[in-house]
């Protein structure tokens, strides 16, 4: 075999850590802490015990909800929007915006509240963000959204519940 055609034949395992990603789950949420909470490590099969099986799906084996589908688009009120999984306060509504897209949108989360990674699940890299407490998936980022950050936080609202203002938030799952 000519060294031309052996490396044309290792090509295309080059691809399979990519193509591994697309059908593959999270082995574990990995939380990263932050300022005045710690990251909370909690078995898989404890938060599946906690939660819908949708919620399950999108937040730690980082599924999507179908657009439209969530009722989070019509929620307009003062409030607060938390993680669904360990109720860590995500988004302050006065940063929601109507993007189009079908899924709740935001141009900024609270400080330090997510953390972000690189997601080779559709081959181009996109932001992939995550509940800097738990480690569940909230969505993606994009640098396509309003002043002031010009980001846009789209966010799957099977990941979020709201709190309205007024009311107490829900204390942090441990």
């Amino acid at each position: 075999m000519e060294r031309r055609d052996f490396v044309g034949a290792l090509l295309p395992l080059a691809a399979l850590p990519l193509i591994g990603g697309l059908f593959g789950k999270r082995a574990d949420p990995q939380g990263v802490g932050g300022p005045g909470f710690t990251a909370l490590k909690k078995p898989l099969a404890e938060w599946k015990k906690l939660l819908q099986p949708g919620q399950y799906a999108v937040l730690f084996e980082e599924d999507t909800e179908r657009p439209g589908s969530s009722p989070l688009l019509e929620e307009h009120r003062p409030g607060t929007f938390v993680c669904s999984a360990c109720f860590l306060p995500l988004f302050d509504a006065k940063t929601k915006f109507e993007s189009g897209t079908g899924w709740p949108s935001f141009y900024q989360p609270l400080p330090d509240h997510v953390s972000q990674k690189k997601d080779f699940k559709l081959i181009y890299p996109r932001s992939e963000y995550h509940c800097a407490r738990c480690g569940g998936h909230q969505g993606h980022v994009f640098d396509d959204g309003p002043a002031p950050t010009g980001l846009r936080y789209c966010n799957n609202g099977l990941s979020l519940n709201f709190v309205p203002a007024g009311q107490a938030l829900p204390a942090l799952r441990t």
